[in-house]
């Protein structure tokens, strides 16, 4: 992390605090310009990492044919609108064509496309087109299923509304595939 860059977000997280009404010098909020600042490069992080690299570092040639499901992924990400948190489970699954990947690796492109400023649809589509990309497999869905607090907070503030996308390609463009894959998921 450069500290220029935290230098700089600290900066502006006290003029902040100012604009708010604040008083960044109030016992309680000292440090706080600091922890947000590494709290949003924490958060943020995904933007230093690349995706089919990761998914490249454990792939292993095998002749298995048949559907691989990592379910229940959980992520935390950011609303790029409202900056704030979105949450849920990812559900992955891809049928391999030669090649497969180490099962936590598909969990790493989940986390590392949610620690990017987001949509929950765009997410969605960007795991799917990763491991279409490094895996080349059959096909590839992606289901995730999120609250957002963008939507709790503030606005219409409609808590536990979950909002719910998918995308996928290949095999799971013939219903009877994304029928077994949404069977699988919901248990």
């Amino acid at each position: 992390m450069s500290e220029e860059i935290l230098s700089q977000l600290k900066q502006h997280n006290r003029e902040i605090l100012t604009l708010i009404g604040e008083d960044p010098n109030r016992e309680g909020l000292i440090k706080t310009p600091e922890r947000v600042a590494k709290a949003m490069l924490d958060l943020t992080r995904g933007y230093e990492m690349d995706p089919v690299a990761t998914l490249n570092s454990a792939k292993f040639q095998e002749p298995y044919n048949q559907m691989v499901i990592v379910r229940d992924i959980e992520f935390y990400s950011l609303c790029e609108h409202h900056m704030l948190p979105f949450y849920g489970k990812a559900h992955v699954a891809y049928i391999p064509a030669g090649y497969i990947t180490g099962l936590s690796k598909i969990a790493r492109v989940v986390d590392i496309y949610a620690h990017r400023l987001q949509v929950q649809e765009r997410l969605t589509m960007q795991i799917k087109d990763c491991i279409q990309e490094a895996l080349k497999p059959q096909g590839v869905m992606v289901v995730i299923e999120a609250q957002h607090l963008c939507m709790q907070m503030r606005g219409v503030e409609k808590f536990g509304s979950i909002t719910t996308t998918s995308d996928f390609c290949g095999a799971f463009n013939q219903a009877k595939t994304r029928e077994e894959f949404l069977k699988l998921i919901s248990k």
